[in-house]
């Protein structure tokens, strides 16, 4: 029973012990001022502290209490003010009895000169004329190794003076990395290149621009080839580079530089496939870069790079996984519920959800609907077209192709949409005349369409056996097929199959007893007559 007693009390004696001890113990420091200055010979108490400070003349204090403490108090002679204390008062507090907290030196700003490039020549400041002088003749004769020198003496002394110091700065960092004798040297310059570009946000703003430019470098200069480096080392560095591009763009919208915009691009694809950026994020991302983009080709149609970035731009996101189908509806279903009066939105989330073969889903078929009610164009009609193929209306999509086709003035448009319609009334109504006359409208403007080729061949494929009564002239239908294979071949996404059906359908062509009984002979020129009527070589 004695034991249990014991044991009990020690119970108590501890778990009072835990309690008195539960609260964490709180540091607080600070500087006092009065008159702007700080202020020697003040008292601090602080609330349940376990001890005083009486400030000397730097007027600094230190007190040690806990997180339950509610108050400070400062007392000079016989004057005392105090102060609350809450969770977002810090451990950091400065206090002016009197007068007001002066504004903190920064300590890397003391001796450097702040002064523009105006006010210090009005000033005739000798140190920097001179370092100023000698530092600009060696950078033009590209001698930056005698450049160094003068020129950190404006970078560190006077910072305000002139943009020149951070863009000769970082061209001179550039080629010290690109020429750096190891690994090592490599990466210190490109340290000081970071440090740089933040040096020139502080003192001339431009943070859009100059981030830009700041993660281009750090990844130009930072990402070895993948089997010298661990994938948690890439993801950091990818990482770096992706918050300085993101906030770039963020920050100069549609003033964007174009290999920000490429790079922040394949840097998420990148990020995708590390497992560190969702999906979501890709999709917006190439939102964003096509809409600066396509905003840039509006305005400024001629600047240099701009086709190739688009096609760089479509590509990476084409290729990123992040543009299937699955991903793209659960992005856009919410979007467009609250987006979908905006015309832009849902024609860039139509292009999207098409090259995602997403054009049979319901939401691809009620964002078409939308278009063609908010802009009746071309694209509208096609989607449309599109849409009721898909739900097997068959009237309904030929009427919309032919509106659209009728309102399409893009050539490279007109050209696909003639190619489909033709494709759509070979196969759904066997027309085959109209269809032929349809691909050849895409061969018009591209004569090198393999697939308009092909369909063609196809067309003359299927249409000999109910071409003629005779079967000499049946068989020679196969010639014209063939020659239309033939030219098919030259393109690469019509190659093998080309190539299959012209070697298959060489089978069919007439044979020499047949043609000797008809007066020809191989090589000699014929024309297939009929709804067909097309010149065409002999062959057996």
């Amino acid at each position: 029973m004695k034991t249990l007693v014991l044991k009990s009390v020690l119970v108590v004696f501890l778990v009072a012990g835990f309690t008195l001890g539960g609260f964490a113990q709180r540091v607080i420091k600070g500087t006092v001022y009065r008159d702007g200055k700080p202020a020697a010979g003040v008292t601090v108490e602080a609330h349940r502290g376990s001890n005083s400070a009486f400030t000397d003349f730097d007027g600094k204090y230190e007190v040690t209490t806990d997180d339950k403490a509610k108050w400070l108090r400062f007392t000079f002679i016989d004057e005392s003010k105090r102060i609350d204390l809450t969770p977002e008062s810090g451990n950091e507090i400065d206090f002016a009895f009197d007068g007001k907290i002066p504004e903190k030196v920064d300590a890397d700003l003391v001796g450097v000169n702040l002064k523009s490039l105006q006010e210090l020549v009005a000033a005739n400041e000798l140190d920097f004329m001179n370092n100023l002088s000698m530092y600009g003749e060696f950078y033009k004769q590209k001698d930056f190794k005698s450049a160094a020198e003068p020129w950190r003496v404006l970078y560190r002394n006077y910072p305000k003076s002139t943009l020149n110091i951070y863009i000769h700065g970082a061209n001179m960092y550039e080629h010290a990395i690109e020429t750096a004798p190891s690994k090592a040297v490599k990466d210190q310059f490109v340290d000081s290149l970071m440090r740089l570009y933040d040096r020139r946000i502080r003192f001339f703003d431009q943070k859009g621009y100059v981030l830009g430019r700041k993660g281009t470098a750090w990844l130009k200069y930072n990402l070895p080839p993948a089997e010298d480096i661990s994938n948690e080392e890439l993801t950091s560095i990818y990482k770096k580079g992706y918050d300085w591009l993101s906030e770039s763009l963020k920050e100069q919208g549609n003033e964007s530089e174009i290999p920000v915009l490429v790079l922040l691009m394949q840097t998420s694809k990148s990020l995708l496939s590390l497992g560190q950026l969702p999906k979501e994020d890709v999709v917006n991302n190439y939102d964003k870069v096509a809409g600066v983009l396509n905003q840039l080709e509006k305005n400024k149609p001629e600047t240099e790079g701009l086709a190739d970035a688009k096609n760089a731009v479509e590509m990476i996101f084409g290729t990123s996984g992040a543009a299937d189908c699955e991903s793209l509806l659960r992005i856009y279903t919410p979007q467009f519920a609250e987006k979908s009066g905006d015309l832009d939105f849902v024609k860039s989330m139509l292009r999207r959800l098409g090259r995602a073969g997403c054009d049979d889903s319901p939401l691809f078929f009620e964002a078409s609907e939308k278009l063609y009610h908010l802009e009746p164009s071309a694209e509208a009609a096609y989607n449309m077209a599109r849409m009721f193929v898909k739900q097997e209306n068959f009237t309904k999509a030929e009427e919309y192709y032919k509106k659209a086709m009728e309102q399409e003035t893009d050539q490279s448009l007109l050209e696909g949409y003639y190619y489909e319609y033709a494709l759509f009334i070979y196969v759904k109504e066997n027309n085959y005349s109209e269809a032929r006359n349809f691909a050849r409208k895409a061969l018009a403007i591209n004569p090198d369409n393999c697939k308009a080729l092909m369909l063609i061949g196809d067309i003359y494929a299927a249409s000999a056996r109910s071409f003629s009564s005779d079967d000499f002239e049946r068989s020679t239908v196969f010639w014209v097929a063939v020659d239309y294979f033939t030219r098919a071949r030259a393109g690469e996404d019509c190659m093998a199959d080309a190539s299959k059906k012209a070697n298959a359908y060489r089978s069919y062509f007439p044979n020499k007893e047949t043609a000797f009984f008809q007066n020809i002979k191989e090589g000699d020129t014929y024309r297939v007559g009929g709804w067909i009527n097309e010149q065409t070589r002999v062959r057996f």
